[in-house]
């Protein structure tokens, strides 16, 4: 048990990674604020590309809103008209069609104060947001990755929809500096979640910053992959769950993760059925490898009662502050 658990104040938990499966996550850890989790940060990437982050990127300069915006939304107090404001998308329009008004607002307000990071406290006031967003980096990072057959490709977009086993990712520039709020919010931490999400354009790209995976092995806090409940067609085609952790590990050494939180049961196969045709597949669990691994599996049933393979927001959540610490404590 962690010593916030213990004293009763609640855990200090920060989430790092990007795409719906961190939006996703928030959305149930918000609902605990205050109910076992004490603050909540949420670390994300800033390497996309595409869509209409990547056009307010190229044409303005901004680091790319989408992923934040999305967090901004799960983590809104008001979930209803302000909350689906912000995640409103233009479909007609010459030069609006495609984007998002959280974005254009995010974008509109940083040319207005000059600071990205002020752009998000002020969207996080309107939206009375329970917890802090915080981007990766400042610098403007894009993404490269290397195939096992030695085709290079640049930038999130492309890599997502690759089709390749990957070998590596990198970042260019290579090692942009952190963004030093977030590495308060790690130092401080009780508890770190990667994902869940795109392994190679959502966790990864956060992990490849020196200066935050330098603060995850230095902080007391455990590290702990939230795993996704099925491979993604275009960049992790074929992976299994351990195949995921040895991802991690090729790319940071051993010894970073403590733990992984998978779901337990079975997915049915009618709902698969349509996941199948698409080209995903559930991820097979192997208990004995991540042991092997020194990495604490922690299992429990996860999935969303919808016809959707989902995390349940709530269901992750309470596994995340209900069991996950004691069994992280366990010898």
């Amino acid at each position: 048990m962690t010593h916030a658990a213990a004293s009763g104040r609640g855990l200090r938990v920060v989430t790092i990674g990007g795409g719906t499966g961190l939006a996703a996550l928030l959305s149930g850890l918000k609902g605990r604020v205050g109910d076992g989790i004490a603050e909540l940060a949420a670390i994300v990437a800033v390497t996309d590309d595409g869509g209409s982050s990547g056009r307010l990127r190229r044409d303005f300069g901004v680091p790319p809103p989408g992923d934040i915006r999305n967090c901004l939304a799960a983590l809104a107090d008001d979930t209803d008209l302000l909350t689906r404001l912000f995640q409103f998308r233009f479909e007609s329009g010459e030069g609006l069609s495609g984007h998002s008004f959280g974005n254009l607002f995010l974008a509109a307000l940083t040319e207005l104060t000059g600071d990205f990071p002020q752009a998000i406290v002020t969207a996080e006031r309107i939206l009375s947001v329970r917890g802090s967003i915080l981007p990766a980096t400042l610098t403007s990072v894009h993404l490269r990755g290397h195939a096992v057959s030695g085709h290079v490709y640049e930038g999130e977009s492309l890599i997502g929809r690759s089709k390749e086993r990957l070998d590596r990712i990198e970042l260019v520039p290579s090692a942009p500096p952190a963004y030093p709020p977030a590495l308060a919010a790690i130092a401080a931490a009780d508890l770190v979640l990667l994902g869940p999400g795109s392994l190679y354009t959502s966790i990864l790209p956060n992990l490849l910053i020196p200066g935050l995976t330098a603060a995850l092995r230095e902080a007391g806090a455990p590290v702990v992959l939230v795993m996704n409940l099925m491979t993604q067609p275009g960049e992790t085609d074929g992976l299994t769950a351990l195949d995921h952790l040895e991802a991690i590990e090729t790319h940071l050494g051993r010894g970073l993760l403590d733990g992984v939180l998978a779901h337990a049961g079975d997915l049915g196969a009618a709902r698969l059925a349509p996941y199948l045709a698409e080209g995903a597949s559930p991820l097979p669990i192997e208990p004995t490898a991540f042991r092997a691994h020194g990495v604490r599996l922690v299992s429990a049933d996860l999935v969303s009662r919808s016809g959707l393979v989902r995390h349940d927001p709530d269901r992750l959540a309470a596994a995340i502050v209900d069991r996950l610490p004691a069994e992280l404590a366990k010898a």
